[in-house]
């Protein structure tokens, strides 16, 4: 206890902003419930247990246990999904596929953004089924990959509410939160405001914090509205019913195998991990000014919640809290170990994506490859990992294995200095929308355009020959989608093209160049 009570003390200084939470639980006590600071600075409302918080991606896992509950078996709601995405034909996900992040769809808030949606601008049902009915092709076949797609889980959710014919707060409602003891829980689908008047912070300490301006309309993938006591009673409801299989967490903590029997690290909205050497089941949450994250030690019978209405490391802020109720730490990277020969840049063949490796701190490199920067130790081998993901050095290259998504590839180096003759019109026949890149005083600079609006320009980075990154470091949701690859492709002349374009979340989209 004392040294919870000690991190308690120092969580507003250590992840400073207007407020947060935190409970930490073992074997279904509470061992700590605090909460700091201000639910609404302007307003002067504090941040207390009872405080409505936006939950964000954290639903996914409760969506998902209103399909086990309502169906049995998922798969009758596949007809329903398959009418939502006519132009699949024969390719089309499931519902299991949607429900393990194996879809093989791009995300919609990435491809949002190649539609030119502006940051702030607003996102609803109409915009929604827009971008999910215009997807042509997938990035990989249902059930051989993971990747991240939030619209997986409003599919989901929407084809739920037509089998059940009934809305999915009803369905929440009823046959979640009233079980689990969630009093407070609900569908909080619209982002512009909490009933409570709580608010979302963008900024930091040295700038300051401003209120986050969300116009998102969200459902099954990321809509729970919900407090540190209502999350204090579903670890509290996991818990009591951890021996029985058929329980609602029992059944979303099901093994799960992609199509090949590989172990999945994801499956009904809820990762698996480990931990201090010990099995996790969990999820993060984001959105623009909020950070959540929950995590279950099964086999300790520990769970504990952080919630920030600002930019903290929720994440790191929960690390800290299971070490200090485990007495346990992280062992660190060995800094005596000099940076490999390899590092610099490559390109992974699959996805198209760029590969950037560099060193970070002693004894420890940044891979700059999917949705956010990754941090791996240096091995005695040579080798460098994170648990995950793995850069290893053998007689034919360095190879990438990510086995959280099934992958492991040759990665191709890319050398020479990026030529800067891309400038002019591209366009993307898939989705219909438009790249822009403009010579602007000897600077390239990028944007997108569509459907959904004109985004900004921003400054693109040099990789290497023929590749270059467009950063998104804003977007309608947070985190945005990072940095876009484009990868030049030349006709025989040597004249460009088209780009092969794509971000982790959304990846390998063909642009060709029209102007």
């Amino acid at each position: 206890m004392d040294r919870l009570e000690a991190l308690a003390a120092r969580l507003p200084r250590a992840y400073p902003g207007p407020g947060g939470a935190i409970a930490v639980l073992k074997d279904g006590a509470v061992l700590l419930r605090h909460a700091w600071g201000f639910a609404n600075a302007e307003r002067r409302i504090p941040f207390t247990p009872a405080t409505l918080f936006r939950m964000c991606s954290i639903t996914k896992q409760f969506t998902c246990a209103a399909v086990l509950d309502s169906c049995p078996d998922p798969t009758v709601l596949d007809p329903l999904i398959r009418a939502r995405l006519p132009l699949l034909g024969e390719a089309w996900p499931g519902a299991l596929h949607l429900a393990h992040n194996q879809s093989g769809l791009r995300d919609y808030w990435a491809v949002a953004m190649l539609h030119g949606a502006p940051v702030e601008s607003a996102f609803g049902d109409a915009e929604a089924a827009r971008v999910i009915a215009g997807t042509a092709s997938l990035q990989f076949a249902p059930g051989t990959r993971y990747s991240y797609v939030n619209q997986n889980f409003r599919l989901l959710s929407d084809a739920l509410e037509d089998h059940a014919g009934r809305g999915l707060a009803e369905l929440l409602r009823t046959r979640i939160f009233d079980r689990a003891g969630m009093a407070s829980a609900f569908l909080a689908a619209d982002t512009r405001a909490m009933p409570d008047g709580t608010e979302g912070y963008e900024g930091n300490v040295a700038t300051g914090f401003r209120a986050a301006e969300n116009r998102i309309l969200w459902t099954g993938d990321a809509g729970l509205g919900a407090s540190l006591d209502d999350m204090i009673a579903w670890e509290r409801h996991i818990d009591a019913t951890r021996d029985d299989p058929d329980s609602l967490h029992g059944r979303l903590a099901a093994p799960v195998t992609f199509a090949d029997g590989a172990p999945a690290p994801y499956g009904f909205g809820l990762g698996r991990g480990r931990e201090f050497g010990r099995a996790t089941l969990g999820h993060g949450g984001a959105l623009r000014g909020w950070r959540s994250h929950r995590l279950y030690v099964p086999a300790e019978r520990v769970s504990v919640v952080v919630l920030f209405n600002h930019f903290g490391d929720a994440h790191g802020a929960t690390m800290e809290a299971l070490g200090a109720v485990l007495d346990a730490t992280r062992p660190g990277p060995d800094p005596t170990l000099p940076p490999p020969a390899w590092v610099g840049a490559y390109l992974e063949p699959e996805t198209g994506l760029s590969a950037r490796i560099e060193a970070a701190t002693p004894g420890r490199l940044r891979l700059r490859y999917g949705h956010s920067a990754e941090l791996l130790d240096l091995q005695p081998d040579g080798s460098a990992t994170n648990g995950q993901t793995r850069l290893r050095l053998a007689a034919d290259g360095l190879w990438m294995d990510r086995p959280q998504e099934n992958q492991s590839s040759r990665l191709r180096p890319c050398d020479g200095e990026a030529t800067r003759d891309l400038a002019g019109r591209y366009r993307c026949a898939e989705l219909d929308a438009g790249l822009d890149i403009v010579d602007a005083g000897g600077t390239l600079y990028g944007g997108f355009s569509g459907c959904l609006g004109q985004g900004r320009m921003e400054l693109l980075e040099p990789i290497a020959h023929g590749i270059w990154a467009l950063p998104c470091p804003r977007a309608l949701d947070h985190t945005p989608p990072g940095d876009w690859t484009l990868a030049v492709r030349r006709a025989g002349d040597g004249g460009i093209e088209g780009i092969t374009l794509g971000c982790w979340l959304a990846r390998r989209l063909d642009y060709r160049r029209v102007g």
